[in-house]
């Protein structure tokens, strides 16, 4: 139904986009270093739901939209762009503060724990700009029905986020106290998300394919 090519895309993408600083992240960190992994796994859950919205509305045939008014389409990519070249002046500005040194929140019950999480998730202009811009280029008419193949490409992609941000929930104490005991890794962590967040910007700027629709 897919080709390996199109999966192989997806899931490159996907992981570079949750390996990077943004709402999703920072409130993950946060929440599990203040309030603990269960609270962290909670917050997830949140997440996940959000993730599962956009993949809704993705085979309920967003790109469509977007094919038949591309002036649309182009704006929606350029914006993504720049969005993410401010994130990554975020990231590496002198006196940027690092994803793993989180600011404490306080101790929230679990319905509004999971309710953050989805919130966070909707209001995350990365997770919007794969959805409408990204996700669409890696489906082919060609190679059979587009909302099954948007269902499979889309599953990959939540499957990747949740097990990183899993991984995230679970090590984030670590993780934090591990970096705030060498600067040196923390300037590098930086850096490094900085320039994967420009490359990603630079790729969505110059990227010309035309959206895909059924």
């Amino acid at each position: 139904m897919i080709s390996v090519s199109a999966l192989a895309g997806i899931a490159a993408i996907a992981l570079g986009l949750v390996l990077t600083p943004g709402p999703n992240m920072i409130y993950l960190v946060s929440r599990s270093v203040t309030q603990g992994r269960m609270a962290g796994m909670i917050s997830l859950a949140g997440v996940a739901a959000g993730f599962l919205v956009y993949l809704l509305a993705a085979v309920a045939g967003i790109a469509v939209i977007f094919a038949m008014v591309p002036a649309l389409y182009v704006a929606i990519k350029l914006a993504g762009a720049a969005y993410l070249l401010w994130l990554a002046w975020k990231t590496i500005r002198p006196g940027a503060r690092p994803v793993f040194a989180p600011g404490v929140l306080p101790a929230d019950p679990p319905r509004r724990l999971f309710s953050m999480g989805l919130v966070t998730n909707l209001l995350n202009p990365k997770i919007a700009i794969l959805y409408v811009s990204l996700l669409p280029q890696f489906v082919d008419p060609a190679r059979g029905d587009v909302g099954t193949q948007s269902l499979l490409l889309g599953a990959t992609q939540i499957v990747i986020a949740l097990s990183v941000n899993a991984l995230i929930v679970l090590t984030a104490g670590s993780v934090a106290t591990f970096l705030g005991r060498r600067p040196t890794w923390m300037r590098v962590q930086r850096y490094l998300m900085g320039a994967v967040l420009g490359g990603l910007a630079l790729r969505i700027a110059t990227d010309r394919s035309p959206v895909v629709a059924a």
